[in-house]
């Protein structure tokens, strides 16, 4: 029995279709991870894909499974002009996984620009990880609308900045390692001490009636 055009038209469009549904399946460009473990030494990260893969069988049935762990996967923190800004990764943080467009293995090793020592592209070899998307179980509150802050994740603690010039610093502790110069006026509400010697109790001696100058502080 002949087989018409359109039948046979209709078969290779399946057949394309099928296909580039498969290439699509195999792209990676990014998805959301969770953090495993971090090596500050090396700034890598081990990370967990957090969207399962999907595997397709001949009768083009699907199953899912875990994708395998992500190692020495280097960790982006924002930096530029000889400073960064790093923070405290831990297991269990969201990221967001990029996946290179071809192999970084030369360019990870040496920097500058390096020749695609394989010829892989969108790899799970070749991953970055961002910290800091967040899904709904792990969102943080309180976000100011107001000000830009770095802060904790619980609002503890935060250096805000004010679209006026304002800058706030809220901390149970604050502390300066170095010299502090202030050019202008300084509040306090509360009592300072330099030496071990309180500004508000402490006491003068040597003092004499008259138009003598009082001692230092004691």
């Amino acid at each position: 029995m002949a087989v018409s055009d359109k039948t046979r038209s209709g078969s290779l469009a399946e057949v394309l279709t099928s296909e580039k549904r498969a290439n699509y399946e195999q792209l990676r460009v990014a998805m959301p991870g969770i953090i495993q473990s971090f090596d500050p030494d090396t700034v890598t990260a081990v990370v967990q894909p957090a969207i399962r893969a999907v595997s397709r069988d001949n009768d083009g049935n699907t199953s899912t499974h875990d994708y395998p762990l992500l190692v020495d996967v280097p960790v982006v923190f924002p930096r530029g002009g000889g400073c960064t800004l790093t923070f405290p990764v831990k297991a269990g943080d969201e990221c967001l996984v990029i996946f290179a467009d071809r192999c970084i293995d030369f360019w990870w090793q040496n920097g500058g620009v390096q020749e695609p020592v394989d010829g892989r592209m969108h790899d799970l070899s070749d991953a970055f990880c961002i910290p800091g998307p967040q899904s709904q179980a792990q969102k943080i509150s309180g976000i100011s609308t107001t000000a830009a802050q770095l802060r904790t994740d619980s609002g503890a603690a935060f250096i805000e900045l004010a679209p006026g010039g304002a800058v706030t610093i809220t901390s149970p502790q604050v502390t300066i390692n170095g010299q502090l110069q202030v050019n202008g006026v300084i509040t306090s509400t509360g009592d300072q001490t330099a030496g071990g010697i309180s500004q508000i109790n402490h006491t003068h001696g040597g003092v004499q009636s008259g138009d003598s100058n009082t001692g230092k502080p004691q």
